[in-house]
C-alpha cells in the first residue's frame, strides 16, 4: 500500500507557520506555566488528536524533565492520581475537555475544577495552549508530517 506524498504546509504557507509559530513562542516564553506542564499538555493532546509528528516530538520534549514511566501513563492519567500533582490533573482534564469541545461543550463542571486550580491569566494561557496544540495537530495529521527515526 503506497501513500501519496502529501505537501509541507510550513513550506507551502509559511506566513501562517509563521503566525502559530508566534503562538507558540508566547506559550513557551510569555507564560508563567512550567515548561513541564506545557509538554504534557502539548503531549496529551496530540494523543488525542492522533497526530504521530507531535506526539513523538512531544513525548521527546517531556522526557527530558518526566521519567518513561509516568510518560507512558499520560493517556490514562486519571487512573493513576497520584502519579500526577493536582495541577497537573487539572491541565490534563481541560486539555482533553477543550480538545473535545463538540462533545463535551466545555462543561460549566470542567470548567469550575480548571479555575479552581489556576488563576484566571493561567487558565487563559493553558486553554490558549490547548488551542495552539490542537491547530497544529490538524496540519500535522493531515499532512502526514513525517515522524524522525529517533524518538
Amino acid at each position: 500500500m503506497s501513500e501519496i506524498k502529501r505537501l509541507v504546509w510550513n513550506e507551502v504557507a509559511p506566513e501562517g507557520a509563521k503566525a502559530l509559530y508566534s503562538i507558540h513562542h508566547y506559550i513557551t516564553t510569555g507564560t508563567d506555566l512550567p515548561h513541564e506542564l506545557i509538554h504534557l499538555v502539548f503531549l496529551r493532546v496530540s494523543q488525542i488528536n492522533g497526530c504521530a509528528y507531535c506526539i513523538a516530538l512531544h513525548t521527546k520534549d517531556l522526557l527530558k524533565t518526566m521519567p518513561l514511566e509516568k510518560v507512558v501513563l499520560i493517556p490514562v492519567w486519571a487512573e493513576v492520581p497520584h502519579l500526577f500533582p493536582e495541577k497537573y490533573r487539572a491541565a490534563l482534564a481541560w486539555a482533553e475537555e477543550v480538545t473535545l469541545v463538540s462533545e463535551t461543550h466545555a462543561s460549566d463542571e470542567a470548567y469550575a475544577a480548571a479555575s479552581a486550580v489556576f488563576a484566571a491569566k493561567d487558565l487563559v494561557d493553558l486553554t490558549i495552549t490547548i488551542a495552539a496544540m490542537n491547530a497544529f495537530n490538524r496540519l500535522g495529521a493531515p499532512f502526514r508530517l513525517p515522524v524522525q527515526a529517533k524518538v
